[in-house]
């Protein structure tokens, strides 16, 4: 399970990320400002398999250690922050 916020420019991402470094909910954060449908659910991705996300994204989800925000990832879309809790 991951959870990611997208926005449009890097300075979004990393003031997002400095307000997650502080202790605010990284769901509250997505519904607010999130650009990707996803936000009405806090950012969750729901389940994901391989191929379904941008590949950006994929290698923060599949590689990076859990429970922390990693980011801002570029992708065509924006910036994203992502935080995966567990993997399949």
């Amino acid at each position: 399970m991951a959870k990611h916020i997208l926005v449009k420019t890097k300075v979004e991402a990393e003031q997002l990320k400095g307000r997650l470094d502080k202790g605010e909910d990284f769901a509250a954060l997505a519904r607010k400002f999130s650009l990707c449908p996803s936000k009405k659910r806090g950012g969750d991705l729901g389940e994901i398999y391989p191929g379904q996300l941008v590949k950006s994204v994929e290698q923060v989800i599949a590689k990076k250690p859990l429970h922390q925000v990693h980011g801002p990832v570029k992708s065509q879309f924006g910036f994203h922050l992502i935080v995966t809790y567990f993997r399949n």
